[in-house]
């Protein structure tokens, strides 16, 4: 009974789906999750200081994660989790937390699929601690899609 209850507490958690058809193959955009000389190029919201972001990767299934980049008013931010699925050029799905509230951990889904000379891109994070969390989350990751397609044109 308790993985019953336990299932339907993630169910009703907060999400988000978001969709972008991007300007460049699955490759190139699987490239720029998974290879941290281009992940830093392009991940963080706008305010981020020039040269503040870091990315330590460990692309495998239980690999692990950590991004960190500061403000422009000096507020740093660290977020890390875990690797749970890697198909290459096709999908990626790893836990999602900040180093300040590690309890609140999420899960992000990135699916990439061809679209003509580019990729349909469709990103969902789940199992939000609360809706304001996850609208603070669609704004910063609309942001990031918008760094994400200048990196790749």
């Amino acid at each position: 009974m308790a993985t019953d209850s336990a299932a339907a507490r993630s169910a009703e958690r907060p999400s988000l789906t978001l969709t972008r058809r991007l300007r460049a193959g699955p490759e190139k955009v699987y490239a720029a999750w998974t290879n941290p000389e281009n992940l830093v190029q392009w991940f963080g919201p706008s305010g981020v200081q020039p040269g503040s972001t870091r990315a330590d990767l460990d692309v495998r299934v239980g690999g692990r994660y950590r991004i960190s980049f500061k403000r422009n008013d000096g507020e740093y931010f660290e977020v890390g989790g875990i690797y749970r699925e890697v198909v290459p050029n096709e999908r990626l799905v790893f836990s999602w937390a900040w180093h300040s509230t590690p309890e609140r951990e999420s899960v992000v889904t990135v699916s990439l699929k061809p679209d003509g000379a580019g990729t349909l891109l469709v990103f969902h994070h789940a199992e939000f601690a609360d809706e304001t969390a996850r609208d603070n989350h669609e704004r910063g990751w609309s942001q990031f899609f918008v760094n994400l397609d200048n990196f790749l044109a």
